[in-house]
């Protein structure tokens, strides 16, 4: 039998998975751990040559020297997006599908005794990120980056449906369950019948996704909390008149995959330009700065570490400080929990469309199966309490599940 390999091409973080002979899944772990960071790092070396690194040796050599180095993040969330072709980086154009295969080249380069000659399942999210994507296109280009990488031969699985078969794994008589997956940029839902076996059968019976999750989150944390002190709903003076700063800005610094458009030099030279008439231009020379000197990623940290601490805590404070700009923030978990409600909204609608896709009511799901980080924030567990009762709920595995999952599909199609 053919090696069986899982991988999980994550928003934040991607994991690469195993089929062991006794038939169960373990990640292959790299020297940092089972996650590996979905990032990409450039920087000029000796000679004027364009240099890279991936994962945690990406984010070091960017936080080497931020300011001459480029940083890559959230590549899954632009696999959907038409208008994005290609970026430059250092004057050479590279298209998404060539950095994501860079990227997986360079995740998977540890493990290759392992996945030469393996049978490969990919992960993909029911709805990728973006409100006119494209879904089609996003798998036509994931497996364009996975077969510029070296894998032409792959399956592809939704998300839910492999963290579904690595739960399932524990089950010893037939069960409904919801999968609820839930990273960083769409959380997605598979209905799924399970009969133990053996042989182990699963049958789908419906599946639905938005394009939200934790990014979102982090989002509303900077949009409320440190936009305002950048310069959001300040006015700015216009031949007499009054004009609000504009908020596409705003829309963009507070997105990691956005971000990068903002050190585009037209959008650095209208900034400025709002800022000599503005109530409050120190605010707009702050946002300039945090966005030359590519301070993102150490908010996007801090921002990520302080709703992680919401998880656990009734309140935790933001404290950032780059350069001249300094904060220090506390925010409350209900706070935080009235504005995340639009996203907590539309999961719940998500929820109710996989069961209505499936033609279930909620009493009739014997368990639900929460994984990802995101599941841990208590408000987005609370959506699946209210419909489902709390013990119907199990957790796990939430950055793992999938790509085991997905492992053990591959072992399956091999049986």
């Amino acid at each position: 039998m053919r090696p069986a390999i899982g991988i999980d091409f994550g928003t934040t973080n991607s994991v690469v998975a195993l089929l062991r002979p006794d038939g169960t899944a373990a990640t292959l772990r790299h020297a940092t751990g089972d996650v590996f960071r979905s990032v990409l790092c450039f920087w000029t070396g000796a000679g004027g040559r364009t240099r890279h690194a991936a994962g945690p040796g990406a984010i070091d050599a960017y936080l080497e020297d931020p300011l001459e180095s480029r940083l890559i993040m959230s590549m899954k969330s632009y696999l959907a997006q038409r208008s994005f072709t290609e970026t430059r980086i250092f004057g050479a154009a590279w298209r998404l599908e060539d950095l994501v295969a860079l990227f997986l080249r360079e995740l998977l380069a540890p493990f290759r005794a392992e996945v030469e000659g393996a049978r490969v399942v990919v992960g993909r999210p029911v709805r990728f990120v973006g409100d006119a994507a494209d879904h089609d296109l996003a798998e036509r280009r994931l497996r364009a980056a996975f077969a510029a990488a070296g894998f032409a031969e792959l399956e592809v699985a939704l998300e839910p449906a492999a963290a579904g078969h690595r739960f399932a794994a524990r089950l010893d008589r037939p069960a409904t369950v919801l999968v609820a997956d839930f990273g960083g940029g769409t959380s997605d839902f598979s209905v799924l019948r399970f009969e133990p076996g053996p042989p182990r059968r699963v049958l789908p019976l419906g599946h639905a996704g938005v394009g939200v999750a934790g990014d979102a989150f982090d989002f509303r944390i900077i949009d409320h909390v440190v936009s305002p002190r950048l310069g959001k709903g300040d006015g700015y003076g216009v031949m007499g008149k009054t004009m609000p700063v504009p908020v596409g800005w705003y829309a963009s610094f507070a997105r990691w995959h956005l971000l990068s458009l903002m050190r585009a030099p037209r959008v650095l030279r209208d900034i400025a330009q709002v800022a000599r008439t503005a109530d409050h231009p120190e605010r707009l020379h702050h946002l300039i700065a945090l966005v030359e000197e590519e301070a993102g990623y150490a908010l996007y940290r801090a921002v990520s570490g302080v709703k992680a601490a919401l998880s656990t805590a009734e309140s935790a404070v933001l404290d950032f400080a780059h350069a001249g700009f300094a904060m220090r923030a506390a925010i409350g978990r209900a706070e935080f929990e009235s504005w995340i409600a639009p996203e907590l909204a539309r999961i719940g609608a998500a929820v109710d469309a996989a069961l209505a896709d499936a033609g279930l009511a909620a009493g009739q799901v014997d368990r639900v199966f929460l994984t990802g980080g995101t599941s841990l924030v208590p408000a987005v567990r609370g959506v699946f309490a209210t419909r489902f009762g709390e013990e119907r709920l199990v957790a796990g595995g939430e950055f793992v599940s999938v790509a085991e999952g997905l492992a053990l599909m591959a072992g399956a199609a091999d049986a």
